[in-house]
């Protein structure tokens, strides 16, 4: 563990980037640690790219920890902070309880998900961050072009982001067509790295008639995509699969349909500039359509009349016209489905 604990926090090190201009106030270095490399075209990728960004934008050093596992994290917070990290942007679920305690021992402030009541001003902010408003526009998307009316969303587990999304993108589907089909399934508990079981479950839902998966899942999304790709419709046409968060394109295949798209890098910045002015922790950070920190992934399968329609909901839901709610209770989530695969 200690071995591994120090190849984890060399390569962080080793890939810090130390970013052009003077430091920023008292904000000398920003340090995020991920689960999974960053490579993911997801969830980790965006954090990092997005710190990065940031970093850059505000002119502070930017250390990156990636691939650290759902583990205990505590002596990589210990470390980055004894190199004088200002802000540790713990970027997992699995590190909400363990950066606060950090942040109390050292004083040194962190940001966490998943854990909105968990503020403490000038120690601990919380970034869980939805894009339900863009989930919904998928769903509205995914009944549009469904050939057998039937679709399905395949989660990695069941974190307030992805319920959020999954509750979303089934208000969208409903409000489109009341009659299209909306299979659930969860891979595990907190399988967001299980592309094996990814490619499993999504291999049962489409066999239950699906033919777009909207796939919630970090590294799983792999497996999800490779079933999309190699798993014939009930019709014997393609399935197409819409992803979260970040963009496949450089690897897709002719089977991406969409995906929500986050952008991250203005909830960092605004971290920093919450810690120049002494009001970190002190409030909550949102993403949506507005800003473009949450849009819609335009690809070539989207049929041109169908994007159309897709932007003049866009500015429904962003007019208020529209009213898209978070859901992130999971019970809530499942209650709108036609069935949950067990």
């Amino acid at each position: 563990m200690l071995k591994l604990l120090k190849s984890s926090v060399s390569a962080a090190i080793l890939t810090g980037v130390l970013m052009s201009g003077a430091l920023a106030g008292e904000v000398k270095s920003i340090a995020i640690l991920t689960p999974e490399e960053g490579t993911d075209y997801g969830w980790n990728q965006q954090g990092i790219d997005a710190a990065k960004a940031a970093g850059k934008a505000a002119g502070v050093e930017v250390v990156v920890a990636q691939g650290l596992g759902y583990g205990d994290v505590r002596p990589t917070l210990r470390e980055l902070a004894s190199d004088g990290a200002s802000l540790l942007i713990a970027h997992a679920s699995g590190y909400n309880t363990s950066a606060p305690e950090i942040a109390k021992e050292l004083k040194v402030p962190v940001a966490i998900v998943d854990t909105p009541a968990g503020l403490e001003k000038g120690l601990v902010a919380d970034y869980t961050l939805s894009g339900h408003e863009g989930a919904y526009l998928a769903g509205r998307l995914a009944a549009k072009v469904s050939r057998s009316k039937s679709v399905g969303i395949v989660v990695s587990g069941e974190p307030p982001s992805w319920n959020s999304q999954s509750a979303a993108f089934a208000q969208g589907v409903k409000a489109e067509n009341p009659e299209v089909k909306i299979t659930y399934a969860v891979i595990g508990p907190a399988a967001y790295s299980d592309a094996a079981g990814g490619k499993r479950v999504t291999e049962s839902v489409i066999a239950s008639g699906a033919d777009i998966i909207f796939g919630q899942g970090n590294g799983s999304s792999f497996g999800m995509l490779q079933a999309v790709e190699t798993t014939k419709a009930a019709d014997g046409g393609k399935v197409y699969f819409i992803d979260v968060i970040g963009d496949k394109s450089p690897i897709d295949k002719g089977f991406l349909l969409s995906s929500v798209v986050w952008n991250i890098e203005p909830v960092y910045a605004a971290m920093i500039a919450d810690l120049k002015a002494d009001t970190f922790g002190t409030k909550h950070y949102t993403i949506g359509l507005k800003d473009d920190s949450v849009k819609l992934l335009k690809t070539a399968a989207i049929p041109d009349n169908a994007w159309t329609e897709i932007q003049a909901l866009r500015e429904d839901v962003i007019s208020g016209k529209i009213k898209v709610e978070p859901v992130y209770d999971a019970a809530a989530v499942r209650a709108l489905m036609t069935s949950v695969a067990q």
